[in-house]
């Protein structure tokens, strides 16, 4: 939509949960999650909770679609839940946050993956919370929320780290 709220445009119909998206760095595609129940008992279970409003976010994965809504495409397919992703600069690079190792838990680390699904490597391998990445404009620093170190349990600090490229 424009700035003022006007011209609003629903860019996703698929029955399902997206959410948290962000523009490429060159405005031309934008990064969201989601999950999209495959059989009638997903729908069903599904459509309860919408009614309720409420959703169960166990299992989402990291999407990318044209900045106008088109060529919506699956980029992972991890299990558990992958969220919070954010374009690199290059645009063609995709962080996010993901427990696929282990679904059941709270413990999220940071995951770099390549536009297309390939190229995943892990970023963070602590075994306290790290999610909501974002690079800063010119590719030298990440930021993300964490868990780690905090003097209560659940305490979510802000992290900032340089961003130095592997040759």
């Amino acid at each position: 939509m424009s700035v003022d709220g006007s011209h609003l445009k629903r860019l996703t119909t698929t029955l399902g949960y997206d959410g948290g998206p962000f523009f490429s760095p060159a405005g031309k595609q934008i990064v969201y999650r989601a999950w999209h129940p495959q059989t009638a008992a997903d729908s069903s279970d599904y459509r309860s909770l919408i009614a309720q409003n409420l959703v169960r976010p166990v299992r989402m994965d990291i999407w990318v679609m044209d900045a106008d809504g088109s060529h919506q495409r699956q980029v992972t397919n991890l299990g558990g839940a992958s969220f919070a992703p954010y374009f690199h600069p290059d645009g063609k690079r995709i962080i996010f946050a993901s427990n696929h190792k282990n679904p059941r838990s709270r413990n999220f680390d940071l995951y770099l993956v390549n536009a297309d699904g390939s190229g995943l490597e892990q970023i963070t391998t602590n075994v306290e919370f790290d999610a909501f990445p974002m690079f800063s404009p010119d590719g030298q620093h990440l930021v993300w929320a964490s868990n780690r170190h905090g003097k209560v349990q659940g305490e979510t600090n802000t992290f900032i780290a340089d961003w130095v490229e592997n040759p």
